[in-house]
C-alpha cells in the first residue's frame, strides 16, 4: 500500500509497507536510470528510512544505486536539497 509519494529537487520519497519488495528490485533500477539522484523508502514494515544515492550503470547495462544507507527511528537525517533542515525520524516512526 502506498501512501506518500513526494518528488522535490530531484528526489524521490515514497512511504512503503507491502510494496517494499516491488519498490527494492523494480523500482531501484527504474528511478536510478532516469536519473533521480535521491531515492528515499520510509519502510514501515522494518521502521527504517532507506535512502539511496548517485546512480550509476554497471558493465551489463544494469542501474541502481552506489549508495545505500538506512537510517534508524532514533537517528536524524539532513534533507539533500536543504543540508540546514534534518529530519527527526523519532517523529516518523514512533516507538511501538
Amino acid at each position: 500500500m502506498k501512501l506518500v509519494y513526494v518528488i522535490y529537487c530531484g528526489n524521490f520519497l515514497e512511504v512503503a509497507d507491502s510494496s517494499i519488495d516491488y519498490d527494492q528490485k523494480v523500482k531501484i533500477p527504474l528511478y536510478a536510470k532516469a536519473g533521480i539522484v535521491d531515492y528515499w523508502i520510509f519502510n514501515l514494515l522494518d521502521n527504517c528510512l532507506e535512502c539511496y544515492s548517485e546512480p550509476y550503470q554497471n558493465k551489463s547495462g544494469e542501474f541502481g544505486y552506489a549508495n545505500r544507507r538506512i537510517v534508524l527511528p532514533n537517528q536524524a537525517i539532513s534533507l539533500p536539497c536543504f543540508p540546514d533542515l534534518s529530519l527527526d525520524l523519532s517523529k516518523v516512526f514512533p516507538p511501538h
